[in-house]
């Protein structure tokens, strides 16, 4: 290994490709499910159930994060988290995941062992592995993430089991995401916390296999907005969903003084803010602890309303609009 491997100083480009990856692996511990893991042409995972969830994903610098914001680590803890909440809104569980990362050369190695040690800590709040993935010279920053996933037995939870007469919860916050945004966007210090949940998602962990044993019809991991995620399940379903404004008052409330210093509605954050990771599923009856109602499921045509109109705010996020 060169000399500059150990100090400051090293770059992709100096340290070359496979002396980063021995770097990043060295002294990693795999969880069970990862029996042959990286060093090898594939990796070689156990899968009790007989059936592999598997979920991908893809942060592009200057799109889906900026490293003038962001630490490595945050960036990293971020991959993963987006990743692991596929794999509980189809009531799974998390095992592995493997990861492809493009940079420059001149990247500092430090900056990508820090992203790392950043994914390896969030994925062992699910209690997973990461298997393997390549890395790769890039003009810019990209992570791509892959995460597998167990069922335990259980059937997933799609998107197509709504059905009229549920109700509908969430597990997790909303509204975080986008007001840390808006704050960052606009140069505003302060909010703290509100700020660092735009940098690194808080989804609800275990939450998706508890609805599933609960007996969950359908469910998804808001990511661009809980009004775009839940019209994939109308849409999937065949029914209507309808919100209660009153019922996402704790959200609306814990984003008002952000709301206020930016002169903006928490709604528009709460219905149209993706990010969070939060939960969204339904249910025939109540749901189970960890979980609130926000609305219920109503007869086709599919569709998402709001207090019983047309959601006129944002969309949600559209990957190919600006």
């Amino acid at each position: 290994m060169p000399d500059d491997a150990v100090d400051g100083s090293s770059t992709l480009g100096r340290l070359g490709e496979f002396a980063i990856i021995d770097r990043l692996v060295r002294g990693r511990r795999q969880p069970e499910a990862v029996l042959v893991g990286p060093g090898d042409d594939a990796a070689v995972l156990t899968a009790s159930d007989g059936r592999t969830l598997v979920s991908t994903d893809m942060l592009v610098a200057g799109r889906h994060f900026r490293l003038d914001w962001s630490t490595p680590r945050d960036v990293g803890r971020k991959a993963i988290a987006q990743n692991a909440a596929d794999i509980e809104a189809m009531g799974g569980r998390t095992t592995a995941f493997v990861v492809g990362f493009g940079a420059p050369t001149e990247t500092p190695t430090a900056q990508v062992e820090a992203m790392v040690d950043g994914m390896w800590d969030e994925a062992a709040r699910v209690g997973a592995g990461i298997a393997g993935g390549d890395l790769v010279s890039s003009p810019h920053w990209v992570v791509s993430v892959a995460v597998l996933g167990d069922l335990n037995g259980r059937y997933p939870v799609l998107r197509s089991g709504a059905r009229p007469g549920a109700v509908l919860a969430v597990a997790g916050e909303l509204g975080r995401s986008a007001a840390g945004y808006a704050l960052w966007h606009k140069g505003i210090s302060g909010f703290d916390e509100m700020r660092y949940r735009h940098l690194v998602p808080e989804p609800p962990y275990g939450q998706g296999a508890v609805a599933a044993a609960h007996g969950a019809q359908a469910m998804i991991d808001v990511s661009d907005g809980l009004v775009a995620d839940l019209r994939h399940v109308a849409e999937a379903s065949g029914v209507g969903i309808d919100l209660s404004t009153a019922a996402l008052t704790p959200d609306c409330d814990a984003l008002g003084a952000a709301a206020a210093v930016l002169n903006e509605d928490p709604h528009g954050w709460v219905l149209g803010g993706g990010e969070d990771h939060a939960l969204a599923a339904c249910f025939a009856g109540p749901p189970p602890p960890g979980w609130r109602v926000i609305g219920h499921v109503l007869d086709g045509p599919a569709r998402v309303l709001v207090d019983g109109f047309q959601w006129r705010g944002y969309p949600g996020w559209q990957s190919f609009q600006d």
